[in-house]
């Protein structure tokens, strides 16, 4: 392997609001080479989050940034070249954290790292529907937002990687669902391939008083991946005893200084509500529990997903960007080479 050329995008400078292809460079170095307990990946997809936007800023966050001149943190799908772990063997596709580069080493203790089997569900799913996005949407909602049936369950970004499951569950679970998104083309996807009871375009409606509509009976359960003027626009919604899980502040682009704007005390005190963050991270131990439940309902057909896949290594830093914007359908993915085990 020391003859071929590993491919990397580094960070360059830490965004000032929501980060772009001009915080990044494009470096090549030598591909490493395992010592005892590692293996060597290549990479063959790469995970577009909206948490990444945290993982290079400067404010405080729930694990350390990536450091300037660092190779970008993120999940990712390889196949394994060369072994020196006892557990993996060249030819085995594994999920971890290689991040943006062509290969990367590994000692399979990093977070989300297990074995992948492409006969029981294709490899990019484990950065989706079968992975950190699945997980989040299944626990954040099942053990934050414990919905029961009857209940009325809004979510925003309805229609991406983590919102389009949530919608899901709730209706595996007899709950009404009412998604937010943004634009015609991404409602409709959340009635027709997600189904939604309900779903609202927030750059075209008065959020506030379409959800009064939609929501006759008052919202039980609100799934935020956003915070923001949608936050704004929930708070005097909430039923006796509402749950606000917090999965995202993707609204917000900066958080140094913070920003300013309507205060939830009010609302949560008027409704006895309680508002809880999910980080996935710390219900790994239960990861085996919420997988075998999400690819149950994949197989009997109750839980569908999409994929919104950009080809290169090099168009990552403009699908981070895209993915702020609104501009992916489904799960964002970089596909940093062909995936041997799809024939189309």
């Amino acid at each position: 392997m020391s003859a071929a050329i590993n491919r990397q995008i580094v960070l360059k400078a830490r965004p000032n609001g929501l980060p772009g292809p001009d915080n990044f460079d494009f470096v090549e170095g030598e591909v490493p080479s395992p010592v005892p307990g590692q293996a060597l990946i290549r990479t063959l997809y790469l995970s577009i989050d909206p948490a990444m936007k945290g993982w290079i800023s400067s404010a405080r966050g729930y694990s350390e940034p990536v450091p300037l001149g660092g190779v970008m943190r993120s999940l990712g799908v390889g196949e394994v070249v060369e072994s020196r772990h006892e557990a993996l063997a060249p030819g085995d596709f594994v999920c971890g954290m290689p991040g943006w580069q062509d290969y990367a080493l590994s000692d399979g203790t990093e977070p989300f790292f297990r074995k992948l089997d492409p006969a029981a569900a294709p490899l990019s799913t484990a950065l989706g529907v079968l992975g950190l996005n699945g997980l989040t949407a299944y626990f954040g909602l099942l053990d934050v937002g414990a919905p029961a049936a009857g209940e009325t369950v809004v979510v925003s970004t309805a229609a991406g990687g983590v919102g389009s499951a949530v919608g899901q569950i709730a209706r595996l679970q007899g709950c009404r669902a009412v998604g937010l998104a943004g634009g015609p083309a991404k409602v409709a996807l959340c009635r027709e391939a997600f189904g939604y009871d309900a779903a609202i375009d927030y750059k075209a409606a008065d959020v506030a008083a379409a959800l009064r509509s939609a929501c006759p009976d008052g919202i039980d359960v609100f799934f935020d991946n956003t915070g923001g003027p949608i936050l704004d626009a929930v708070l005097g919604q909430f039923n006796l005893g509402a749950r606000i899980v917090v999965c995202g502040t993707a609204a917000t682009a900066s958080w140094d200084p913070p920003p300013r704007g309507p205060r939830v005390e009010r609302a949560i005190l008027v409704a006895r509500a309680r508002m809880q963050g999910i980080l996935i991270f710390d219900y790994a131990a239960r990861y085996p529990e919420g997988l075998a439940a999400l690819a149950g309902w994949i197989a009997d057909g109750r839980l569908g997903y999409r994929e919104d896949i950009r080809d290169g290594l090099e168009a990552a830093p403009a699908a981070l960007a895209d993915l702020y914007a609104g501009g992916n359908t489904g799960k964002l993915l970089v596909r940093v080479r062909p995936d041997p085990t799809r024939t189309s």
